[in-house]
């Protein structure tokens, strides 16, 4: 006779643990705006010289058949790749970005294309840690046998600690023109409601200088590395009361 009551108090204490956690969750109290609300958008910016050149060497060559254009490419190539090695570019710094073949046609009027030859290419991509002599190195490279040069890229390498300043001027300049907007209204900020970010770090066009000597000379490329802006963009959302 008492086996029942004691399976419905067991059964109770089951269900005990999952209602106590029901009754216990507490909502999550939202800020309720009392004052004026202000949108600023801000971009703050800071200055970097940069210090690597990514630069595009590659060969280009033609010949009558497949065999013989991708044949010369990898002799003229294996040139070039040995002029980085020898001018001190690590191997992490040399990699290959396209590798190509394509026929070349004869186009005549009312007749197919006719197949006169094949194109090879070959390309690295090349990233210079000593701006200064990125120039100097593309001479050798063209002396090797590089025919298609494209770049520079001038690049900083990190630029977390610059993107940080430029957060920093950001949020200085949108809190101070939030105290102008909040002066003139006869108001006063009272606090920052949301931050939010765009923008950052992007390198901006190729840069690069070609000086030619007398003639009969080989010229002298010149790299100018400059001065490079990091820009954060913000929009905060202030509270005026």
């Amino acid at each position: 006779m008492t086996k029942a009551p004691i399976a419905v108090t067991l059964a109770a204490l089951a269900l005990t643990p999952a209602t106590l956690a029901a009754q216990t969750t507490v909502p999550v109290p939202v800020a309720v705006l009392q004052g004026t609300r202000l949108d600023i958008v801000a971009t703050g910016e800071t200055k970097r010289v940069p210090d690597i050149a990514v630069i595009s060497a590659g060969v280009v060559t033609q010949a009558a058949d497949a065999a013989g254009a991708m044949r010369e490419n990898a002799q003229r190539m294996s040139g070039v790749v040995a002029a980085l090695r020898k001018a001190g570019v690590a191997e992490r710094d040399i990699a290959t970005a396209t590798i190509s073949l394509n026929p070349q046609y004869r186009y005549g009027e009312n007749v197919p294309p006719v197949i006169t030859g094949y194109q090879a290419t070959n390309t690295v991509s090349i990233r210079f840690r000593d701006v200064a002599r990125s120039g100097a190195i593309l001479d050798a490279l063209v002396a090797q046998g590089a025919n298609q040069i494209n770049g520079p890229n001038l690049q900083i390498d990190k630029p977390e600690a610059a993107e940080d300043e430029a957060r920093t001027d950001a949020i200085r300049k949108a809190r101070a023109r939030a105290e102008l907007y909040a002066s003139a209204a006869g108001l006063k900020v009272k606090r920052i409601l949301s931050i939010s970010e765009s923008g950052g770090y992007a390198p901006p066009p190729p840069i690069a200088y070609m000086r030619a000597n007398m003639a009969g000379k080989e010229a002298d490329t010149m790299v100018v590395a400059g001065e490079q802006s990091v820009g954060i963009t913000v929009s905060v959302s202030f509270e005026l009361e």
